[in-house]
């Protein structure tokens, strides 16, 4: 029960902290312009009506907090060679507005590319894209994520009818989890067959922004476990502060944090290139299309992660992020939101989580 508790209180808090919203206290009120559209389960702007037949609205600024225009936004899509949307994976609103962007943005040079298929199982979407297998064997054959279903269906099936190419762009997790366990040099030991699916070995390392960013939500993962729990970590460490046996003991835990930390950064950094490498091998074979990519916003927010790693690998493509962002303030902007994206988004947080 309490691990419950604690994993519950853990996702709430790393949602609020990855949106970048919970410490300001500079609100901007929200614009009454045209920023304000409301979207419907057929993915219309027209009538408003939402998933359960309510209205859903949302509001749409630009990099600096100005009220910008979804018409504006949706032609720089469609000039730009790769648009990333950032959102948080329960955001109901952005699955909508998602498949309302992939729509409203299609023609035949389009490429879809989503961080919830790895690249493994690219032939078995092929497979289901093309009509040879059907959606029972791909989902189990794919490892569809559990929301699927309710929230990433409706891009693969428009993207079927239309014939569009979907890029299942991230990294197979054993490999990721690997990464974790036994640091990035790892990966090194694997065999060809296995390397095939992972960007040219080593990656690029995270820039230093990155990983500061990374740290502050590590830090504040290791706070919120002291606050949940009965044996706080570091509890022991603070007993004996004269002894040297304490004192050897809390460098060698401080040593064994920082290599843990590491390992961590470099599996999310294998995310963040593996999805860059995909995007950027599609654009090389394919140098007429452009890519719109699907993933969770810590990977694209202020341009950081993918779109650093696909610098490395395609330095001269034009790059546009657009930032999906729940907010329990919403539909105000708040200053801690600026820079987030190219486009910046606000959903209504109290909406119900869609999984």
């Amino acid at each position: 029960m309490k691990k419950n508790l604690i994993s519950r209180i853990l996702i709430t808090f790393f949602i609020v902290t990855l949106i970048n919203v919970s410490k300001s206290d500079n609100p901007r009120p929200a614009p009454t312009s045209d920023t304000y559209q409301k979207i419907d389960p057929k993915i219309s702007t027209e009538d408003g009506r939402g998933i359960n037949g309510d209205l859903t609205g949302y509001r749409l600024f630009d990099t600096n907090g100005n009220p910008a225009n979804m018409d504006e936004m949706i032609s720089k899509v469609k000039s730009a060679d790769v648009t990333f949307i950032g959102e948080i994976h329960t955001d109901t609103t952005a699955h909508n507005l998602e498949a309302m962007l992939l729509e409203r943005t299609w023609d035949k040079w389009q490429t879809l590319s989503l961080e919830m298929f790895e690249t493994d199982v690219q032939y078995v979407l092929d497979e289901y894209m093309t009509g040879h297998i059907n959606e029972e064997h791909f989902l189990k054959s794919a490892r569809s994520w559990e929301n699927y279903g309710s929230d990433y269906r409706k891009l693969i099936e428009f993207s079927k009818e239309k014939g569009t190419p979907v890029i299942a762009a991230n990294a197979p997790r054993r490999y990721v989890n690997m990464v974790r366990r036994m640091g990035k040099n790892s990966l090194l030991n694997l065999p060809e067959e296995g390397k095939r699916f992972l960007p040219p070995l080593p990656v690029p390392d995270a820039s230093s922004e990155y990983e500061k960013k990374f740290k502050a939500i590590m830090t504040a993962h290791r706070s919120m476990i002291n606050m949940v729990t009965d044996n706080p970590i570091g509890e022991n460490s603070q007993k004996n502060p004269n002894s040297n046996f304490e004192d050897s003991k809390i460098e060698e835990n401080n040593l064994m944090e920082l290599e843990a930390f590491e390992r961590m950064l470099a599996a999310q950094n294998l995310w963040d290139a593996s999805m860059a490498w995909s995007i950027a091998s599609h654009l090389e074979k394919n140098s007429k299309n452009r890519v719109l990519h699907v993933n969770g916003s810590f990977h694209t927010d202020f341009s950081l992660g993918i779109p650093e790693q696909l610098n490395n690998y395609s330095p001269n493509l034009d790059l546009l992020i657009v930032t999906i962002v729940p907010s329990l303030d919403y539909p105000n902007f708040r200053d801690s939101m600026i820079g987030l994206g190219d486009y910046i988004i606000i959903t209504d947080g109290k909406i119900e989580a869609s999984h």
